[in-house]
């Protein structure tokens, strides 16, 4: 626990002036829920010139400066730049003598919890750690879309009740994260919004060669529908021929792939081991179909496939 003074917040003035250091997609629009809020955004710094444009359109008349002054302006400043530039711009600012003692510093960085602001603690700073679990798209409409938004939330015990205030006058929901469990917090997310992505653009570019002229149009409904299923029922939402242990169907699919998207075989034979395993384990998949479908993943549906619409291992006495 630091021995830092750490002023009572109740004796802080109700309204903060914000400022942003690093106006990508994030900041701008934290700062604008927060001005809605009724805070002040002062001071706003961005280095590339799209960075610049956005700050300008989302905080207008909100002065650009440097990072120092940004500091040196606001009682409340969102550290809103790339997680592996974080710890050097904290240490950078602390080293300079720019934090000031009782200033509230945020970041929103998912893989960081509140540790990594300790040079700005040592300086007397409050440290926060507000990371959004959200896609942001550098537009107005992500003040919007804050409404509802969870907050991975991970800040000094006694600075909790002001870190989930703040999150609650964003429009957000705060969910405390502890500082050990933030990595794996922030995997999870990754995993399951990055990958989404990849996963729904490659089906895209597979209608499109398959002659769907709206593979967007026909994907949502279905993606839409599996998704609330998901999230609703878990495991017990699977469905498809892993799922079902259809063997041929998938050793049908993983030809189809190397014939026209080679490049998306490995995503698609990774995808349907863990889905094998998660049906297993839930019951859904029939442990006397998982052996052929297992092995059509196992050797990457290099099979032969009966007229039967049986497979066989080629080489493969079974």
């Amino acid at each position: 626990m630091s021995t830092v003074h750490q002023p009572d917040l109740k004796d802080r003035p109700a309204r903060l002036t914000v400022g942003v250091v690093g106006a990508g997609r994030v900041g701008p629009a934290l700062a604008a829920s927060l001005q809605l809020a009724g805070h002040r955004p002062v001071a706003v710094s961005g280095v590339s010139d799209v960075s610049r444009r956005r700050a300008e359109a989302m905080l207008p008349d909100v002065p650009l400066v440097s990072p120092a002054e940004v500091l040196q302006r606001a009682d409340l400043v969102l550290l809103t730049v790339p997680d592996d530039a974080l710890p050097g711009l904290v240490a950078g600012l602390a080293g300079t003598g720019a934090v000031r003692p009782g200033q509230l510093l945020v970041h929103t960085s998912g893989r960081y919890g509140a540790k990594v602001l300790d040079p700005a603690l040592r300086a007397g700073a409050l440290p926060l750690a507000l990371h959004p679990a959200m896609t942001f798209t550098g537009t107005p409409v992500d003040v919007q879309r804050l409404a509802g938004c969870s907050f991975g939330v991970t800040a000094p015990e006694e600075l909790r009740l002001a870190a989930e205030a703040l999150v609650i006058e964003m429009g957000g929901e705060p969910e405390w994260i502890s500082e050990e469990n933030r990595p794996l917090y922030h995997a999870a997310l990754a995993l399951g919004s990055n990958h989404l992505v990849t996963l729904v653009a490659q089906a895209m570019e597979l209608l499109r060669t398959a002659g769907v002229g709206a593979p967007d149009r026909m994907l949502g409904p279905l993606l839409g529908a599996a998704l609330d299923n998901a999230l609703r029922s878990g495991d017990a939402a699977l469905t498809g021929p892993v799922a079902r242990g259809d063997a041929g169907t998938v050793a049908a699919h993983i030809t189809e792939l190397r014939a026209h998207a080679p490049q998306t075989v490995a995503g698609y034979l990774a995808m349907a081991r863990a889905t094998a395993d998660r049906a297993l384990a839930a019951g859904l998949l029939k442990a006397e179909l998982a052996e052929d479908l297992l092995g059509v993943l196992a050797d990457g549906g290099q099979t032969d496939q009966g007229d039967d619409g049986t497979t066989g291992t080629e080489g493969n006495d079974r």
